[in-house]
């Protein structure tokens, strides 16, 4: 089978990501690590756009995925298409859904139709909407799994960024969910978890936990994800940010992943 690429999520480094001369060097390293993709998220938004894009062509990264917020989608969205084009990105992710959507089920109906609208929008410049999942999604409002209503209110153009550590952590099965969401998912998240539940689970690099990364991987394979970015999002309050993200693409190489 084809496989994925899998590349850094750099909210886990967010740290690093807010001047000029910590980016160059963040690139750079992520790169000498033998990532060649990213996600863009958590840099300091002030640097211009430009200014990032030549940074990544420096390092001899490429971006494929970004988060943001809903303000930037639904106050700013010519902006977002106008930073994606010159990052030649194509795919867009809502890194959270607000609270105030996921108190109810009407909540969630209310959030997909406004996904599909901004998913629309996007397509129309060849960019695709992506939604990225925690744990309150695998939660029963009214008796009705969130994520079930995502599902089948989601439309065409409005795809998942499946985390596999939130799956997991809402009691889901990642592999189960990436094969339910065949050709609804190009781009998602690997992210280890030791431990089992909310009492005792924590993020980890990548293959330090329990996570069972050969059916995951399957699964990604046969329904043919593009990307997987590694996140971890307590990477950044340890000492060393980069020495976690390397753990993750060391244990990625020896397993033979794609980077």
């Amino acid at each position: 089978m084809k496989n994925f690429v899998v590349g850094a999520q750099l909210y886990s480094v967010r740290p690093l990501m807010q001047t000029e001369q910590d980016i160059a060097a963040t690139f750079k390293a992520i790169r000498e690590m033998g990532y060649t993709t990213c996600q863009l998220s958590g840099q300091n938004r002030s640097i211009p756009s430009e200014k990032i894009a030549e940074l990544l062509k420096e390092a001899g990264l490429k971006c494929v995925v970004t988060h943001n917020s809903m303000k930037d989608f639904e106050e700013d969205i010519d902006a977002l298409i106008q930073r994606h084009k010159t990052w030649n990105c194509a795919y867009a992710g809502l890194g959270a859904m607000p609270k105030e959507y996921h108190e109810d089920i009407e909540g969630f109906r209310s959030f997909a139709k406004k996904a599909n609208a901004f998913a629309e929008r996007l397509a129309d410049d060849g960019i695709t909407f992506v939604y990225h999942n925690h744990a309150f999604e695998f939660a029963r409002y009214d008796g009705v799994l969130g994520m079930d209503v995502l599902f089948d209110e989601f439309g065409p153009k409005t795809q998942f960024e499946l985390d596999t550590y939130w799956v997991q952590e809402g009691g889901a099965n990642p592999a189960k969910w990436i094969r339910r969401v065949d050709g609804r998912m190009d781009v998602g998240h690997f992210k280890d978890m030791a431990g089992q539940n909310s009492n005792t689970s924590l993020m980890v690099p990548f293959g330090c936990g329990n996570l069972d990364w050969d059916e995951i991987r399957l699964a990604c394979e046969e329904t043919h994800v593009k990307y997987m970015e590694i996140e971890q999002d307590n990477a950044a309050d340890k000492p060393d940010p980069l020495g976690e993200m390397r753990m993750s693409a060391d244990n990625l190489k020896k397993l033979g992943f794609t980077l």
